[in-house]
């Protein structure tokens, strides 16, 4: 899939150097869920950027962190200014936020972020599909049940007015949002695979999980090709964008 124009990737942080050194970060997932011949552009917000103007994309995918939303660090609050004219200028550009991205997203027009009363979201999880998110154009490409890898500390307690929630579970109220045709946010990561799960709740021992904790999540990984059937959809979304 050529595009005349880039999906640009934003980067915003880096996965543990443990995973990393075996599996490669954020940005090199989402590359390969995307599809290896769809043109990206990585661009690292938490370094300042810069970004690309509009003009430019054909799509714009927001990376997981370990940075939490509600630190409103600098970098983020540029990122988020540039996400608002995204979104408002370029109507129909496809953007897409991936857990820490997603809660961006949600912050950026009007939704409410903040630390999820039931603690630490992390392993193989059940979603269940609204309605609308059986019909909609990204996520109705689930086609099987919805499994997917999710960690998390902070959510989206509160969706953006005007915004469709797509997907749930009993954990998080909102665990993928539509904003006007365009626009998703999902708090799940499409990206991993299973071995990367199982290497984030081993670097989490100790860090949020307690053995036992780890050991009782550790058997009920699993791939979620449904879910990570997102990507790819996404990218055909913009190919049919720019063509």
């Amino acid at each position: 899939m050529n595009h005349s124009k880039p999906i640009a990737i934003i980067k915003t942080g880096s996965t543990f150097p443990q995973i990393s050194a075996h599996y490669g970060d954020f940005e090199a997932w989402i590359h390969q869920g995307l599809g290896a011949a769809t043109g990206v552009m990585v661009i690292d917000a938490e370094q300042g950027g810069p970004f690309p103007a509009l003009s430019e994309l054909a799509g714009v995918v927001i990376a997981g962190s370990h940075a939490m939303v509600t630190d409103q660090a600098p970098w983020m609050r540029t990122l988020m200014r540039w996400l608002y004219t995204l979104v408002h200028e370029a109507v129909q550009m496809p953007v897409l936020g991936l857990c820490f991205g997603h809660q961006l997203l949600a912050r950026t027009l009007g939704g409410e972020v903040a630390d999820n009363p039931m603690g630490l979201e992390v392993g193989t999880v059940a979603l269940r599909l609204t309605g609308a998110g059986r019909q909609d154009a990204l996520l109705g490409a689930i086609t099987g049940h919805p499994w997917a890898q999710v960690v998390h500390r902070q959510s989206v307690l509160t969706p953006p007015p005007g915004a469709m929630v797509l997907a749930s579970n009993g954990h998080d109220a909102c665990q993928a949002f539509r904003y006007g045709d365009r626009v998703w946010g999902v708090q799940f990561h499409p990206e991993f695979s299973a071995d990367v799960m199982r290497a984030y709740l081993q670097a989490l021992r100790g860090e949020g999980l307690t053995q036992q904790q780890v050991d009782s999540h550790l058997p009920e990984v699993r791939e979620c090709d449904d879910a990570r059937t997102i990507l790819n959809r996404f990218a055909l979304l913009t190919a049919a964008q720019v063509a």
